[in-house]
């Protein structure tokens, strides 16, 4: 057993090894710069020492260091804001509406924000025999960073103080937009699955006899073959790329193009992608062949 132990000393796994590389190199000057430590992860991985997931994660990591919060951010154009003089109802139809958990509080409009609301807080406001409803007694308040700010040390942030969303300002003190935890994370992981992001949700459903909602994911093949349309897939392969081709930037959520008949409308976006699209089909198209 003695000797077990001592070869499992002498030995490190080639994982472990490979992270005692990377740290030593972090602090000892070594690599001479980033493309040279970029190169050693890359390598690492062709040699089978580490897979594809963390190889993704150590640069995303990386990235983070160089990235200020303006360059991740929500922009104010596309914050989803709740008004301070809103009824319960009201509040309610945008958080059904949008399908996030947090909002900001505007009074006049979104460079006067008065806090942040959690939608579980009006969970107790929607009982029988609740107290009268004022945004007032949910509201929180709204922590404020600079568009300057690194993002590692944002999510440091995050971490320490436990909150998921800050507000930004530029250097006059406007409101420039908001970033969260998730949207940092995401560089760091990957794409992370929340409440709109369902594996069991289909990739199209109906809403009207003319309207359906797709995911920005779905395939164009599988759109074509439910729809019969003919939408090249040679440069994109889904509906989401499909529909940013079509606007040539990201579109914010509202704004719809025509493609070859069909009206698409962004439904759900953020600061990267197309989350959710509403197409109608024209008057004059069968039903779409749609899975059980």
């Amino acid at each position: 057993m003695s000797d077990d132990h001592s070869q499992s000393n002498d030995s490190p796994s080639p994982k472990k090894g490979f992270f005692t590389l990377i740290l030593n190199q972090l602090f000892h000057g070594e690599p001479k710069n980033r493309g040279d430590l970029v190169e050693l992860i890359r390598d690492s991985e062709q040699n089978d020492l580490i897979d594809p997931d963390t190889r993704d994660m150590l640069e995303g990591v990386m990235d983070i260091a160089e990235q200020r919060v303006r360059d991740i951010m929500i922009p104010r154009s596309q914050m989803v804001t709740l008004k301070r003089n809103q009824t319960l109802e009201e509040c309610l139809d945008v958080i059904i509406d949008s399908a996030h958990s947090r909002f900001p509080v505007i009074s006049e409009d979104k460079d006067h924000i008065e806090g942040i609301l959690m939608a579980k807080d009006l969970l107790p406001f929607m009982r029988a025999d609740s107290e009268p409803f004022s945004i007032d007694k949910v509201l929180r308040t709204a922590v404020v960073v600079p568009e300057s700010k690194r993002v590692d040390r944002m999510l440091k942030e995050f971490r320490s103080q436990r909150y998921h969303m800050a507000i930004v300002i530029d250097e006059f003190g406007g409101v420039s937009g908001l970033v969260t935890i998730e949207d940092i994370l995401e560089l760091i992981v990957g794409e992370i699955e929340d409440e709109y992001d369902d594996e069991d949700d289909l990739d199209i459903r109906q809403l009207s006899r003319h309207m359906y909602t797709v995911r920005a994911l779905a395939p164009i093949e599988d759109f074509n073959e439910a729809f019969g349309t003919h939408f090249s897939d040679d440069e994109v392969d889904t509906i989401g790329g499909l529909v940013m081709q079509a606007f040539g930037h990201l579109p914010a959520r509202g704004e719809t193009i025509e493609i070859e008949g069909y009206l698409f409308k962004v439904a759900m976006a953020d600061s990267r992608r197309i989350i959710q699209v509403h197409v109608k089909i024209p008057d004059d198209s069968p039903p779409p062949k749609l899975e059980d």
